[in-house]
């Protein structure tokens, strides 16, 4: 049979991330011993007064539809903690609680952009941006940084991408993949920038509290005038090691989300019932273990980098946020890719080649130390000697 498809995935390809855990997952199944730092996913469990709250309110019968936008003690729980901890105010009605962060970031950019649309897009970029813009039918600009000045963000830079037809810009930090945090100078830059254009911000803030040294992490929406203008995208994935319940949220205009919800109530109905309750649970007690998982990714970052930058032809520069190293491997006279499958070939560690975060880091690989500290010094241990 000849079969037909919509010329929006014409080349469309799967998520490199996934992919690279999806070949770990066939050469374990092979009885290959294979170490996975190519994804995203913390290695601790989920607290356990998180998982009591989901199964008390499964058990006790919240398995049926609840509220399409999210149950009202979630909206309510989360708009506290974005007038706590990030200075945002946002209305109940201005929020919707998702199936993940991807699919808040989906919903919201089909309500938002469409064919002739721009999408301004910062490499290095998560890899699911370009291809959700592309769904949504909307043209996506890349605006390539420069890894030697930190990836910095300025509104020159801004200002030469834009396009009278820009509609969103998405900015994301702390950044996956680069781990860079943004400065209060660049998140000025992209304020002024937006205001001056007319342009709405998508801020990415999945990896807010995961943030080292004396970084800090800065919300766009808190900014002067940017509320209007700014959604915020955010979820319980990372912070509390919640990546398969499946819960995200986005919060901003009340006239924007109303639209979102549209597109939103269609496609997935509701967040599962009970795992909202989780959730509840999650912003209301204890925080503390928040602070630990940071502290123990903090020694593991010092562990990767140091590993990666005694490798010739590595260098390393430290993250400032999120768990992901990403050094530049051109000096081994390679590109990311090859680098990619010596590693999984010869060293037996699954990494994803930067070019899946933007054609600016060919050069580039991402590994995750969301991982144990032995499976990280073996995994050093392995590289060094595939590449030494």
């Amino acid at each position: 049979m000849d079969y037909r498809f919509a010329s929006r995935i014409g080349n469309l390809q799967p998520s490199p991330t996934v992919a690279v855990s999806d070949r770990v997952r066939e050469l374990k199944q092979q009885g290959l011993d294979v170490i996975d730092l190519g994804g995203g996913d913390p290695d601790f469990p989920t607290p356990e007064h998180i998982c009591k709250a989901a199964s008390d309110a499964l058990f006790a019968g919240d398995t049926h539809y609840v509220a399409s936008s999210g149950i009202p003690e979630l909206r309510q729980g989360i708009a506290r903690k974005l007038k706590d901890d990030n200075d945002v105010e946002v209305d109940v009605n201005g929020i919707i609680v998702t199936p993940g962060g991807k699919s808040a970031l989906i919903s919201s950019l089909l309500a938002l952009a469409g064919p002739g649309d721009d999408v301004l897009t910062f490499d290095p970029g998560w890899v699911s941006y370009e291809p959700m813009a592309t769904i949504s039918g909307a043209n996506t600009i890349h605006v390539s940084l420069n890894s030697a000045d930190n990836y910095r963000i300025t509104r020159d830079a801004i200002d030469k991408h834009v396009t009278p037809n820009t509609r969103l810009m998405i900015v994301n930090s702390p950044n996956n993949p680069s781990g860079k945090v943004l400065t209060q100078d660049e998140v000025d830059a992209i304020c002024a920038a937006a205001k001056e254009h007319d342009i709405i911000v998508f801020s990415d803030e999945i990896y807010e509290k995961i943030v080292y040294d004396d970084n800090k992490h800065i919300s766009i929406a808190a900014q002067p005038d940017m509320a209007e203008r700014t959604l915020t995208h955010n979820g319980f994935s990372k912070a509390y090691a919640m990546t398969g319940w499946r819960l995200g949220y986005v919060a901003g205009p009340v006239e924007i989300i109303k639209q979102i919800m549209k597109i939103h109530s269609h496609s997935v109905t509701c967040a599962t019932s009970f795992a909202q309750r989780g959730a509840v649970a999650a912003l209301d007690g204890p925080q503390h273990f928040i602070g630990e998982m940071v502290q123990a990714w903090d020694r593991r970052r010092k562990l990767i980098v140091d590993g990666l930058n005694q490798i010739p032809g590595f260098h390393c520069p430290w993250p400032e946020g999120a768990f992901y190293a990403y050094p530049d491997v051109s000096g081994t006279g390679k590109n990311g890719s090859e680098i990619a499958e010596i590693a999984i070939n010869d060293a037996r560690v699954g990494v994803t080649p930067g070019i899946a975060f933007g054609d600016a880091s060919a050069n580039h690989i991402r590994l995750s130390f969301a991982n144990s500290d032995e499976l990280l010094e073996e995994s050093i241990n392995r590289l060094q000697t595939a590449f030494s």
